[in-house]
């Protein structure tokens, strides 16, 4: 079944400028994510129903907000900012949640995240490095390649939302 919920994507324009092409696709992925959920009931977003994956898309919304702060204004501005769900001994702890976490609370906190994130990269020249170096790699990155690997990373797992919807309810789309 193929849905029309509220789809409320908007692809760059084809002739875009290059920072106008990466932020028009990051929020193409962000939206594509918050459709993804909508119209869903809290324990059909906490559902896991790909077994054993512990993937719900309330877990990607948590890790997304992560990614989000970490790479926006850990990383790029080099902010000393703790983990929002996981901890030095449950590096997961995005994707687990007891029933005191709430939907409400994942959205707000990952709209919040995106919201940061926009004013950490506004003003900044695509060249302009990170302030902190990576935890994994020991590198400062560009702008240009946090808009590039957040893309990426939303992309990945905004298909993974594909299935997890199509699990919940039979709805598929774009």
């Amino acid at each position: 079944m193929t849905t029309s919920r509220g789809n409320h994507r908007t692809e760059p324009a084809t002739t875009a400028d290059e920072r106008e092409m990466l932020e028009g696709w990051l929020e193409y992925h962000r939206a594509t994510l918050a459709w993804k959920c909508e119209g869903l009931s809290e324990e059909q977003l906490r559902s896991r129903p790909l077994r054993p994956s512990a993937l719900s898309l309330m877990g990607l919304v948590r890790h997304m907000a992560e990614v989000e702060r970490y790479w926006f204004r850990e990383i790029s501005l080099g902010e000393d900012l703790p983990d929002l769900y996981s901890t030095g001994e449950n590096r997961d702890g995005d994707f687990e949640f007891t029933g005191a976490d709430t939907w409400a609370d994942a959205e707000k906190v990952w709209r919040e995240e995106v919201e940061l994130a926009r004013r950490a990269a506004a003003g900044r020249s695509l060249d302009s490095l990170s302030e902190a170096a990576s935890h994994h790699r020991g590198e400062v990155f560009s702008l240009r390649w946090i808009y590039t690997h957040m893309i990426e990373e939303y992309a990945r797992h905004n298909g993974h939302a594909d299935l997890l919807r199509e699990h919940i309810d039979g709805a598929t789309g774009e």
